[in-house]
């Protein structure tokens, strides 16, 4: 089985901008809505997770910089 190629923070957000979408036009029904409302937070989690991980490397290249 192949593994699912992770999705870029661009890739994730631009998802759920088309999700955001879906839902304010009411174009989803009751059916799709919660498979689409668990793939949403899947989504921000892993925003949420890039985010972090970005912060944290920008936070020791900013204390490596004032060390040095």
């Amino acid at each position: 089985m192949a593994k699912k190629k992770e999705l870029s923070y661009t890739e994730a957000f631009r998802r759920l901008q088309e999700i955001q979408r879906l839902i304010e036009d009411n174009k989803l029904d009751v059916d799709e809505l919660s498979t689409v409302l668990q793939e949403a937070s899947a989504l921000l989690k892993l925003c949420k997770d890039k985010l972090f991980v970005i912060n944290e490397e920008t936070q020791k290249i900013l204390k490596d910089i004032n060390e040095a």
